[in-house]
């Protein structure tokens, strides 16, 4: 494939192709297998340097790099214009930042597609079913005495428990994708975030690096308990963070409720699935409030920007109560529910968790 090709393959994925160049470029994908697996790596290293992290490393490694570049141990001493160094070791800086993030990448990429399949390979752990595999587009179903284990690739296993259905929706490398419909399964996932869904009728589990088990009826009244590491709930631009040791329901036509962890009390429990789910309002909101710990800030930050305007002040005051105002966090800024502040905020809460 020559590089004008993947020029106006990546120039397509990036939106900046005139309508009839997409559009004629869309009528080539459908066609041309080759293009559409350029174009899925395309998306895929896309979505993977999103998610790469921002970090400031120490000053020691900027040290080490500036003693490595400026070193002459064997040549005179050099008189260097200090306008000059500091312009040439800030390119440094970034060169070097640069290059540690296509190594981050480039092992992230590996990890994850060194073994990509469009089937996903079955065993059965009890029961009479045997399947061999599962493809795209294909269901199982267990029977009352039946369990299954699906391999998602490389990544993971997916128990599905007796009288459960689910269909496999997608196996690329940057979406290993199940639906459930009704029953029960057990993930464990070992991937960087984001590769792995479960679509369900009222919400969609969001695989952030754990071991989950789901459940669900045919009416889409379901529950997410986290065994380990981290997922999210999320429907309709509603998202519901659950780490491990906590849970969350999700309602159709609602989408996720409020997590909380299983050691909260019953009477907080009760509560939030009132306020969620049943028009609680103020009232089981006191109740909630009355009986948070520190570590139900969890509950709490996720109150913050689902209560109304004139409890929001109520929920912050007894999360600060509960829990020190962390540095760079302000009042002002999360009552405005600004994301920046909200999600510095759930970063230091989270060790409460």
């Amino acid at each position: 494939m020559s590089g004008k090709h993947l020029r106006q393959l990546a120039e397509y994925c990036d939106g900046r192709l005139t309508a009839a160049e997409a559009e004629r470029a869309t009528a080539h994908l459908a066609e041309c297998a080759r293009c559409r697996a350029v174009v899925d790596d395309f998306r895929f290293a896309a979505g993977l340097v999103r998610q790469l992290t921002i970090a400031a490393p120490p000053d020691s490694v900027w040290r080490s790099i500036d003693n490595l570049a400026w070193a002459r141990p064997s040549a005179p001493a050099l008189r260097v214009d200090v306008a000059f160094r500091s312009t040439h070791f800030s390119a440094l800086r970034l060169a070097a930042a640069a290059l540690i993030a296509v190594i981050a990448f480039g092992a992230s990429y590996w990890y994850v597609t060194r073994q990509t399949q469009e089937r996903w390979p079955v065993a059965r752990l009890d029961g009479a079913i045997t399947v061999d595999a599962l493809s795209v587009g294909e269901a199982l179903e267990t029977d009352a005495a039946s369990r299954l284990r699906l391999t998602v690739g490389t990544i993971g296993t997916v128990d599905v428990q007796p009288n459960t259905r689910v269909r496999l929706v997608s196996a690329r490398s940057a979406d290993q994708r199940l639906s459930l419909e009704h029953g029960e399964i057990t993930a464990t996932i070992s991937a960087p975030p984001r590769l792995f869904f479960v679509n369900t009728s009222s919400s969609t589990v969001v695989d952030l690096g754990c071991k989950y088990t789901m459940r669900i009826n045919e009416g889409g009244f379901g529950s997410l308990r986290v065994e380990l590491g981290w997922a999210s709930l999320e429907w309709g631009g509603r998202e519901s963070l659950v780490p491990a040791g906590a849970s969350c329901t999700t309602r159709p036509q609602v989408g996720p409720g409020t997590p909380s962890f299983d050691d909260a009390s019953e009477t907080l429990r009760d509560a939030l699935r009132r306020f969620d789910f049943e028009n609680g309002g103020q009232q089981a909101l006191d109740v909630v409030l009355a009986e948070s710990r520190v570590r139900d800030t969890l509950t709490l930050w996720h109150l913050l920007s689902r209560v109304d305007e004139a409890d929001r002040a109520r929920v912050f005051d007894r999360i600060v109560a509960l829990t020190p105002l962390p540095s760079g966090v302000t009042r002002e800024k999360a009552l405005q529910l600004d994301k920046g502040t909200l999600e510095r905020w759930r970063q230091e809460l989270a060790w409460t968790w």
